[in-house]
């Protein structure tokens, strides 16, 4: 058996372990001149089969003369040319003439051409080989074919071009996984980890070859892995990386070749496994899907580059970071972040730094590398960000700040059209304000009830009495006790409770509303369980965690839960007045005050729209 977990080495070390370990030497293919060789690398030198054009051709509609026949013409002595045949734009020149004349400086008269200033030798003739001569060369190798080359290499003559090609073959383990598109039962999960992995190795151009579902057994990954080998350059094998019981594939590499690493010191994706198997790479990604991308974009692509595929180069940037960071000094840290120009500076948020919270990257639009020497990363700290999609669109991005509400994610949808691109990121209706006060967004959702009865103003001028802001609505909304059994707000005391975190507008109403009856928070277990979002307090009312929680009716109504009503509150966007001038920051005022989105809000339910899109005014 194969030691769990050799020395753990770090991320530089895996690298060049990786460069002294394998040739990276790529197959060689020819493939058909087409659209298939879009992107594909060239192994070797194109050539011209033949020259373009293989003649002399009129670059003009005219006449082919001799340049000797027009010396000494002119508008005082008109010569009448002896001989002289017509072209047109693409003809070929007879043997003999050496030059052509515009049409429209000749006159024919009684069937003879007469010219009114000479013509020098080869004027408005494309020579042989203008273009490109036989044999000259299209393309060196190592270049990455684009659209436009395809015409000419066909124009050239060349019908296939020898191109490099990079096999991948993909190997799912688990026992518990199911192939996507299937209904996971109880206790199974969806196989994605070859699915992605497959589509960041198809980018660079690699061909990649997913296999069935292996289940936990070692002598069936050890078939599945020897067949691999046999059929590919590079071989991945996802899960089973760990130390668990049923975690075989450093054992099956062991038995076949040679495990060199086990174990990089990079969050998330730690448990990699680096091995060869008859002078081949295998690597072991880890079960957990942002871990396993981690480990694709920091050692097997790089591995891919070596062999001379195109690996996309993420584009950088310097940004404001919005909350301090912790992270373990020895380990190379990978941070999903969601980037946005607020004013004139660019702003990072944070996203969950949990490896099996794949939303984290859905909804992040860059990351960040806490380096292995460092304990952390302070808020307000500029660092440096790896953007994961084109810098024009990461451009386009509004930071939402602070409250959830389940209508945000329908805002999104209808302001994308409109080239914005909202990232909502959810700390509660003070963070929000908070992060609104330091300008680390361009608005704060929130919903704070203050002592007076009356929403937000007490709260923003409390925390930003200098600022000049303005308040959107969105909605009045209803709040009340999520259950399975229609429990009220008396009912909470021993029943188990799920509640928002600190801070947010929604614990805020509770507490509010403890203390008016004279409930004691410790009385409700749970209450100290805190989760970020309405549809999470709902979904764990739903899957039996817990018998009740605070929220709002369309998260009860989406998931088909019982509502009892506890209270109407506003639900506003503060901003900044000066961000009203940004063209994403109109359009996503516009789009709220829509009629579109207010029939959304209807049909979610348990929102009143008679206020969404009135703009209040607080200045400083």
């Amino acid at each position: 058996m194969v030691k769990r977990y050799l020395s753990v080495i770090s991320l530089e070390e895996a690298r060049s372990l990786v460069e002294r370990s394998f040739q990276a030497v790529p197959r060689v293919v020819r493939v058909p001149v087409g659209t298939e060789l879009i992107g594909r690398v060239t192994a070797e030198p194109i050539f011209a089969r033949f020259s373009v054009p293989a003649i002399h051709i009129s670059a003009m509609d005219g006449i082919a003369v001799r340049s000797a026949d027009t010396v000494g013409a002119s508008e005082q002595h008109p010569v009448t040319l002896p001989d002289a045949v017509p072209v047109n734009t693409g003809n070929i020149v007879p043997p003999g003439y050496d030059a052509v004349i515009m049409i429209e400086d000749v006159w024919l008269e009684s069937g003879r051409y007469t010219i009114r200033k000479p013509v020098s030798p080869w004027q408005h003739i494309r020579p042989v080989g203008e273009d490109i001569a036989e044999s000259e060369m299209i393309l060196p190798r190592g270049h990455r074919i684009r659209p436009h080359e395809l015409g000419a290499l066909a124009n050239y003559g060349v019908t296939e071009a020898a191109v490099k090609h990079l096999r991948a073959g993909l190997i799912p383990t688990g026992s518990e996984l199911v192939p996507p598109g299937i209904m996971p039962p109880p206790g199974k999960v969806i196989e994605s980890n070859t699915l992605l992995a497959a589509a960041i190795l198809s980018e660079a151009g690699v061909e990649a070859c997913r296999y069935p579902i292996v289940p936990d057994d070692h002598n069936a990954i050890k078939g599945a892995v020897r067949r691999g080998i046999e059929e590919n350059d590079i071989l991945l094998v996802s899960a089973g990386s760990s130390a668990g019981t049923r975690d075989y594939t450093a054992d099956v590499i062991g038995d076949l070749g040679e495990v060199l690493a086990h174990g990089v010191a990079i969050k998330p994706g730690k448990p990699v496994i680096i091995g060869r198997v008859g002078g081949k790479p295998v690597i072991g990604l880890p079960g957990y899907p942002l871990a396993a991308v981690t480990v694709m974009r920091e050692i097997v692509m790089p591995l891919v580059a070596r062999y001379g595929l195109p690996v996309p180069r993420p584009e950088g940037l310097s940004a404001r970071l919005t909350t301090s960071l912790h992270s373990d000094i020895g380990t190379d840290e990978f941070v999903l972040l969601s980037v946005g120009m607020v004013g004139d500076r660019w702003v990072a948020v944070p996203q969950s730094r949990g490896a099996g919270i794949q939303m984290s990257a859905v909804r992040a639009n860059g990351y960040m590398q806490i380096p292995a020497q460092k304990e952390g990363v302070e808020a307000g700290e500029i660092v440096d960000v790896r953007l994961t999609v084109p810098r024009t669109e990461a451009e386009e991005a509004v930071l939402i700040t602070g409250s959830h509400d389940p209508s945000l994610d329908y805002l999104a949808d209808l302001v994308r059209p409109r080239g914005v691109d909202l990232h909502s990121t959810h700390v509660g209706s003070m963070g929000g304000v908070i992060a609104l006060k330091k300008r680390e967004c361009h608005a704060a959702p929130m919903h704070l009830l203050a002592p007076d009865g009356t929403y937000n103003t007490h709260y923003l001028r409390r925390y930003a009495p200098d600022a000049d802001l303005v308040l959107l609505c969105v909605a009045e909304r209803q709040q009340g006790v999520i259950s399975r059994e229609g429990l009220g707000f008396d009912d909470l005391p021993g029943r188990r409770f799920v509640n928002r975190q600190k801070g947010s507008g929604t614990r805020v109403l509770l507490d509010h509303h403890l203390a008016e009856r004279g409930i004691d928070p410790a009385s409700i277990p749970g209450y100290d369980r805190e989760v970020t979002t309405h549809l999470a307090v709902a979904l764990a009312v739903k899957t039996g965690e817990a018998d009740a929680g605070m929220g709002v009716y369309s998260a009860a109504k989406a998931l088909d839960l019982a509502f009892v009503p506890v209270a109407t509150e506003r639900y506003e966007l503060a901003m900044h007045r000066q961000m009203l001038d940004d063209p994403r920051v109109s359009a996503l005022v516009e789009t709220v005050s829509s009629e579109t989105f207010k029939q959304i809000l209807n049909d979610l339910g348990g929102y009143e729209t008679a206020e969404t899109g009135v703009l209040r005014e607080l200045r400083g």
